[in-house]
């Protein structure tokens, strides 16, 4: 059987991404943090991308595909700190990947690298230009992992790699920054802004994941759901109710409860509470005829679960 090494391996998305993949591959996977009841079939290495044990790693398991999705997504961890740990733990990972004969890699992006910002059209596709850091200063490190991760795919190009951008990812495992605010009671939003958003399944996104490493997919490509509804729906469906405040009125005070740390948000997420985010999947669909088994309502069923 192939072997796939799964950073990030003890996170909600890449446990079940784990148990998946066991269906076809030996797994193994690092992460800094353990997982309790991992499934015995399962190597956990408990390393940094940035150390020396992270390449003993690669150099003993010798895994033949890789899954990238190992990164510290906490903007209220130090932002040098966590710029280290993204950007110079993907170089160590991509070197690696490199020198110990990876055959297929997959990198976990994500459909906010392209930015929220008053002209995008709708429905992007893959060559839109990242521009999520104009506005958004604490994701560069994500944009600049993508950058690598894409550069990385034309320099090796017989090593199959893909960049996989999904849309905001929902489920009952995962953690993530539109999931939080979605769990809210009283969500803020934008007065008089209400941007359509997409939404993808946890299980839908480990099933993209699973099928471009058995297609040995290499690109990069768009991940999209259902379909896309308005944020009011959305906060709506998940069991809320949106708090709408002017812009002079949110700007301050999510600047000043970020620096407190009551809240997990910087003040450039706000943009996307402007403006819409919409992605084209067209060019995953042609290659790998992909469909989302879980339509939007069961997404939200999933959150407020």
């Amino acid at each position: 059987m192939e072997k796939v090494l799964i950073t990030g391996v003890a996170g909600g998305i890449g446990r079940l991404l784990a148990r998946r993949l066991l269906e076809n591959y030996e797994v193994c996977g690092v992460d800094r943090v353990p997982w309790e009841g991992r499934p015995q079939s399962v190597s956990v290495h408990a390393v940094d991308l940035r150390k020396r044990g992270f390449e003993d790693v690669i150099r003993t398991e010798l895994p033949t595909g890789v899954v990238h999705m190992g990164f510290v997504r906490d903007f209220r961890s130090d932002v040098g700190r966590r710029h280290d740990a993204n950007v110079r733990g993907t170089k160590r990972l991509l070197d690696h990947c490199a020198h110990y004969g990876v055959q297929k890699l997959i990198v976990f992006s994500s459909g906010t690298a392209y930015g929220a910002l008053h002209d995008n059209p709708f429905y992007m596709d893959e060559d839109r230009a990242l521009e999520a850091s104009r506005s958004y200063p604490e994701i560069r490190d994500l944009v600049e992992v993508d950058a690598l991760a894409t550069a990385f795919l034309w320099r090796y190009p017989h090593i199959r790699t893909c960049v996989l951008r999904p849309v905001n990812v929902l489920g009952h495992y995962v953690r993530s920054m539109i999931s939080g605010y979605l769990r809210l009671e009283r969500p803020p939003t934008v007065m008089g802004f209400d941007p359509l958003m997409q939404f993808i399944h946890e299980q839908d996104v480990v099933e993209a994941i699973a099928v471009a490493l058995e297609h040995g997919l290499q690109g990069v490509f768009n991940v999209v759901g259902p379909g896309q509804v308005p944020l009011h729906t959305a906060i709506r469906e998940t069991g809320g109710r949106a708090l709408p405040l002017p812009e002079f009125v949110l700007r301050p005070l999510i600047r000043t409860l970020f620096a407190r740390g009551i809240v997990p948000w910087p003040e450039g997420a706000i943009d996307f509470l402007k403006f819409p985010v919409t992605l084209s999947g067209r060019r995953f669909v042609e290659a790998t005829n992909f469909r989302p088994l879980f339509g939007l309502e069961e997404i939200f069923q999933s959150l407020r679960d």
